[in-house]
């Protein structure tokens, strides 16, 4: 494990201090539930004490109380699935607006 001390900000302003990250797990004593991330992750900030780096497009990949920490995994959403998405909404739009059943 990484002796760094890792600090993520989401969309939202919220700040999760004093990570330990662990491969890809952030490793945090206090409480975090999914709830936290929901619509928080576009964008989000990621700080290792001496570079900070911009996530345009997150996503939390899972979230896990072991003892008496939280684990938890983000990833960038990778553009293909961005896209993929548009095309979704703009295929569900369409059908609402002429009466078609998908």
């Amino acid at each position: 494990m990484e002796d760094k001390t890792y600090t993520i900000t989401l969309s939202n302003g919220t700040v999760i201090n004093n990570l330990r990250l662990n491969g890809e797990n952030f490793i945090c004593s206090s409480e975090l539930t999914e709830d936290l991330f929901e619509n928080n992750c576009s964008p989000v900030i990621i700080n290792d004490g001496t570079t900070e780096t911009l996530h345009e497009n997150m996503e939390l990949i899972q979230i896990m109380k072991i003892g008496n920490e939280y684990w938890f995994v983000l990833k960038d959403i990778p553009e293909y699935k961005m896209e993929l998405e548009k095309i979704k909404a703009d295929l569900e739009y369409f059908a609402m607006m002429t009466g078609i059943e998908l």
